[in-house]
């Protein structure tokens, strides 16, 4: 099981080191790469055609136009995962709205801006419906996440 995270800039890295930190923690094979789907078209064309044949999920990553996830979902039918990524003339929305609205026929699974690990985890869940060990793994993570809330209190102190 492979997941290919493809970022339209190197300053998308942060987000990108999140998914993959996450993905680690899976077990989850990956490839990352810096694509612009605006300044390379036919290398981001000729990465999806490649990475097709061994990675069953696209992560995009970009923020502004954030173009990217829209033109990777138009290239494959694997799943795709977009990643809005916040720049500063719009605190992100720009790129979320981007990501979001797709044309009817080219879906893309769109997380928060800078949801770099949800868009793991999602990754990951979609992956699981053919691996029982990383569904496993996911019911493992769901049930310490319940059993922290559990162990916290709060206590007034005023």
């Amino acid at each position: 099981m492979r997941v290919s995270i493809i970022m339209g800039s190197l300053s998308d890295k942060e987000v990108a080191d999140k998914v993959v930190r996450k993905l680690i923690e899976f077990g989850v094979d990956y490839d990352v790469q810096v694509i612009s789907a605006h300044r390379a078209i036919n290398t981001l064309q000729d990465y999806v055609k490649e990475a097709e044949k061994t990675s069953q999920v696209f992560i995009g990553i970009a923020g502004k136009a954030a173009h990217l996830s829209g033109v990777i979902a138009g290239l494959t039918t694997r799943p795709v995962i977009g990643v809005p990524v916040k720049a500063a003339a719009f605190l992100g929305l720009d790129a979320l709205l981007s990501t979001v609205e797709m044309p009817s026929g080219v879906p893309v699974a769109t997380v928060a801006v800078g949801g770099g690990e949800n868009a793991a985890i999602l990754a990951v869940e979609i992956l699981a419906v053919a691996d029982e060990q990383l569904r496993e793994k996911l019911v493992e993570m769901k049930h310490n996440m319940e059993e922290k809330i559990r162990n916290t209190s709060y206590t007034f102190e005023g």
